[in-house]
């Protein structure tokens, strides 16, 4: 089951990262760019993909992956944190890190290959 514990340290692991504040609620972000949110009102992760994909994800997987109203309009999905699988969250935060990422923090951060990761 993710927590918000275990992301934070799925999300901390990725240089330049940090926890911050947005609308009320806890947000993670790189080079001032959010990376993801907790939503207090789902208690869950809000990810940034695209639409495309958040429309696969929920058709296929209705029981993990959901939108809102207010999420719509928006390349986000919403994750149950009890169903969604650890392997798919830190890829798509590796993801999302990687476009909103300086190209020299990415480029280092490739350079000093494979480490231990959350």
């Amino acid at each position: 089951m993710l927590t918000l514990d275990i992301l934070r340290d799925i999300v901390l692991a990725f240089p330049e990262t940090e926890e911050t504040r947005s609308w009320g609620a806890v947000s993670f972000k790189v080079n001032k760019k959010a990376i993801l949110f907790w939503n207090p009102a789902h208690d869950c992760p809000v990810f940034k993909v695209p639409f495309e994909e958040r429309d696969h994800l929920i058709g296929m997987e209705p029981d993990t992956f959901f939108t809102t109203d207010h999420h719509r309009p928006h390349a986000l999905v919403l994750a149950r944190p009890a169903t969604v699988e650890l392997e798919w969250v830190r890829a798509t935060v590796e993801r999302t890190w990687r476009a909103q990422a300086k190209k020299a923090t990415v480029k280092a951060y490739d350079a000093a290959g494979p480490v231990t990761r959350p």
